[in-house]
């Protein structure tokens, strides 16, 4: 594939890669996350560390390369490249989990980053502005196209729980053009580094934004309905104490991850 792109198109598909392995590296490092691995540890889930995390993300730079060159090559065709793409996930994942010995680490990123790669190189092909709320809409409409070639498999953990309760999962957000991140988690993050000049607070605070409104599946699944509402309630909280720039908004956040553990 790397043979037909474009060598100005090669690097901004490598600098694609290459941003999408740091946020996931990042978000990992991000510390405190309630009940969530960070640099303290593994919080709630005994078969992750951050040292796997770091691992998987890495294991994902080749995939995304080769999204993000696929949207170059099929950029006039959507149908094609969602196919395209889902392969090419699929190769991904399967990287993943041998990389962690069988754990899931990033299968939800696979799908929600891996479309957000794709939408971004999909605009720098066609030398549209590169805006989150307009990346989310496009990675969204490419979300809605059917994957003719999709194996069939045992139904996802997150799957289970939406066929049994309802609940909206990774797919739904990404199909609607991820409301929670454009509605919700990006006007956290705005706002606080606006009040607060604190990075890692606003971090924190767009984080608990998206654990205040998300049907989390990975929650509903491992814990059930009553600690996910529990999760939102004490993420609002925090959040209405002044998030984790202010003392109150640390306590609330201390009390939620002990709820959580």
């Amino acid at each position: 594939m790397n043979a037909y792109v474009q060598p100005y198109s090669r690097q901004q598909c490598a600098l694609l890669a290459d941003l999408a392995v740091e946020a996931l590296i990042a978000e990992a490092n991000l510390t405190p996350k309630p009940a969530l691995v960070d640099q303290r540890g593994s919080g709630a889930h005994d078969d992750l560390s951050l040292v796997l995390m770091e691992q998987s993300a890495h294991s994902l730079r080749p995939m995304f390369l080769q999204m993000a060159q696929a949207a170059f090559l099929h950029a006039d065709c959507l149908q094609t490249l969602r196919e395209v793409i889902g392969s090419i996930g699929r190769a991904g994942e399967a990287a993943m989990l041998e990389t962690t010995q069988g754990v899931n680490t990033h299968r939800g990123a696979i799908w929600a980053l891996g479309l957000l790669v794709t939408a971004t190189a999909l605009a720098i092909h066609h030398q549209s502005p590169i805006r989150a709320y307009d990346l989310c809409q496009h990675a969204g409409k490419i979300a809605k196209l059917e994957d003719r070639f999709i194996p069939q498999q045992p139904l996802s953990h997150g799957q289970q729980v939406q066929q049994k309760l309802g609940a909206k999962g990774a797919k739904a957000q990404a199909q609607e053009g991820f409301p929670a991140i454009v509605e919700h988690a990006l006007p956290q993050l705005h706002y606080s580094r606006q009040v607060y000049g604190n990075e890692l607070a606003a971090r924190v605070d767009a984080l608990l934004a998206l654990m205040s409104i998300l049907d989390d599946t990975c929650v509903l699944y491992r814990a059930g309905q009553v600690v996910l509402t529990r999760m939102q309630k004490g993420a609002r909280y925090v959040l209405r104490c002044g998030g984790y720039a202010t003392v109150a908004g640390q306590c609330a956040l201390n009390f939620l991850e002990m709820d959580l553990m």
